[in-house]
């Protein structure tokens, strides 16, 4: 059963709608597809009813946007009930701090290129909520750079003085409130540094004690190197490893079943998850 197990939809900073994401990973001959839109779960029941019709298996989750040591650090939760109150509200203040995020960010920019909140804010679909994958989309609109990809390795990475970071839970609170939530914690894209910095092992082990379960080591961004590293940390602390392509539609180069998750992974998230259900 091939899963791709980390997708974004214009529920967040991608650019298809969940059911486009749906279909996409029916003609990329995927059978199980995760939904797994940037700190909401606005998306899921379109999607679901995409999977129905398309035969696919729905995993529904989000990515959860966390802090740890001052890294950015993003938590992939699957199946957790979406109405649990606290992870709801921990949700609700991180979309709503992003708007406030992404305007700081902007006016740093507009001091050096040509850019303008309503170049950004004329890109966010109705009810969805604003990011860098905006912005970038914004810079390659006004010709600043070419490519979404382009904008983030030269202006919107976390080490950049155009940098300005959101609220946000430290992963430790993040994983308990998804384990309340019934669902499966997954620290996603871990040692991927091209991003920014990447977390410690000792992070990791911390992850590990508030109750995370799972870690994923086959990403774009990560180098085989740093793959296996994340397999032999996974092995070391006893969680199952997963795999995603971090689908975000035709404006990054990664493409939907690129990276998949083993069935294990698979089994593991289907057998732990209680907060909600996949969806067939």
């Amino acid at each position: 059963m091939p899963a791709d197990l980390h997708t974004h939809s214009r529920a967040s900073d991608g650019v298809d709608r969940p059911a486009g994401v749906m279909r996409a990973a029916a003609a990329a001959g995927l059978t199980v597809v995760a939904l797994t839109d940037h700190d909401t779960t606005d998306g899921w029941d379109e999607a679901a009813q995409a999977a129905r019709d398309l035969g696919l298996l729905l995993v529904p989750g989000t990515e959860i946007s966390c802090l740890a040591g001052g890294i950015s650090v993003h938590l992939l939760s699957y199946l957790h009930d979406p109405t649990e109150p606290q992870l709801r509200e921990v949700l609700r203040v991180t979309r709503a701090d992003r708007v406030g995020r992404a305007r700081a960010i902007v006016q740093r920019l507009a001091a050096v290129v040509d850019l303008r909140w309503e170049d950004v804010a004329g890109l966010v679909a109705p009810g969805t909520t604003v990011g860098r994958p905006h912005i970038a989309d914004a810079l390659v609109a006004r010709g600043v750079v070419a490519t979404r990809d382009e904008a983030f390795a030269a202006l919107l990475h976390r080490d950049s003085p155009y940098y300005v970071p959101h609220a946000a839970p430290q992963v430790e609170d993040a994983v308990r409130l998804v384990r309340r939530a019934g669902g499966v914690p997954v620290l996603a894209h871990p040692l991927a540094d091209r991003r920014g910095r990447a977390v410690s092992e000792e992070m990791i082990a911390s992850f590990v004690g508030a109750g995370l379960l799972g870690i994923e080591a086959d990403h774009p961004d990560h180098t085989g190197e740093q793959r296996e590293r994340v397999r032999l940390l996974a092995a070391r602390y006893g969680l199952f490893w997963t795999g995603g392509s971090d689908y975000h539609g035709v404006a990054r180069s990664y493409r939907i079943g690129e990276w998949i998750a083993p069935e294990p992974a698979l089994e593991e998230i289907l057998a732990t998850g209680r907060g909600t259900g996949a969806v067939s």
